[in-house]
């Protein structure tokens, strides 16, 4: 009998270094839940190096699994074909799960919802300017960085869309989905702390047409969800209005890096919003 109550699936992509004290907080005997009810797969998106090598002489216990290159919705989905417990959870390699962490989800499956999301905490000091960090102590966000969903709904909404090509928008994604079948139980004891990531100018500025790529293909699917017109210029138009917001938030709390960064955004990312926008409206 399958006593295998909780999988986790951990994607990663040459972080081996991270992936490591995510592991260490996964072992046996450090997480409450006995270890003959849960097991850890880690699905491995590397291309230069992996994480295998690693994982077979550090952590025996963890099964490793090649991923397909295709981003970290695609690396999920990958990892989750390989779990054999009745609930996946998910997290990421920079995480840090509490001991807590599992038993905390597994308790919370006794109830009717079928998707649980758990608290994130930052580690480190978000008032830096282009410090980020996901955050969730009060639940309604469905991060990806802690999350558990039952796989009989899992498969049902055919996991995350693949088509995000990056780690952004692909959770709020499922988030949409997964609620059209079932309510999401906040479960507060089930705490992973996610370490805040500085990043230079020109790595954020480099990132924005891949940000601007995502953001247009989740308005185009989720069109209907943003209270204005579904039309090409009225979806450009909510996010135009949305980087004025945060332009005038990153003025208020002094940061001007992130301020430079929103203004960038505003006069290059909304066009290509708009472009990318144009794209998959003809191929939808």
């Amino acid at each position: 009998m399958n006593q295998i109550k909780i999988s986790v699936v951990i994607p990663t992509y040459h972080r081996n270094e991270l992936l490591k004290k995510c592991l260490d907080c996964l072992k046996p005997g450090v997480q409450i839940l006995p270890a003959d009810q849960y097991e850890v797969i880690v699905t491995d998106d590397g291309s230069k190096t992996t994480a295998e090598g690693m994982i077979r002489a550090d952590y025996p216990w963890v099964q490793w699994v090649a991923a397909p290159g295709k981003g970290p919705a695609a690396n999920r989905n990958n990892g989750s074909r390989y779990a054999r417990g009745e609930w996946l959870a998910f997290t990421d390699d920079d995480c840090l799960p509490e001991p807590d962490w599992l038993n905390a989800f597994v308790a919370s499956t006794k109830g009717s919802a079928l998707a649980l999301e758990g608290s994130i905490h930052p580690l480190g000091d978000m008032n830096q300017d282009l410090d980020s960090c996901p955050i969730n102590l009060d639940g309604g966000c469905f991060w990806s960085a802690n999350i558990a969903v039952h796989r009989t709904l899992f498969e049902k909404v055919e996991g995350f869309d693949p088509n995000y090509p990056y780690a952004y928008h692909e959770d709020a994604d499922i988030q949409g989905r997964i609620l059209s079948h079932t309510k999401i139980i906040f479960v507060r004891e089930a705490i992973v702390f996610h370490p805040t990531h500085s990043k230079t100018v020109k790595e954020v500025v480099a990132f924005i047409p891949k940000r601007s790529i995502a953001t247009a293909y989740h308005m185009n699917k989720h069109r209907g969800c943003y209270g204005v017109s579904e039309d090409v210029l009225s979806l450009t138009f909510f996010q135009f209005k949305y980087c004025i917001l945060r332009i005038l938030y990153f003025l208020r709390e002094r940061k001007p890096k992130s301020t430079c960064v929103g203004i960038l955004e505003l006069l290059v990312g909304v066009p290509m919003i708009w472009i990318n926008l144009r794209r998959f409206r003809k191929v939808s």
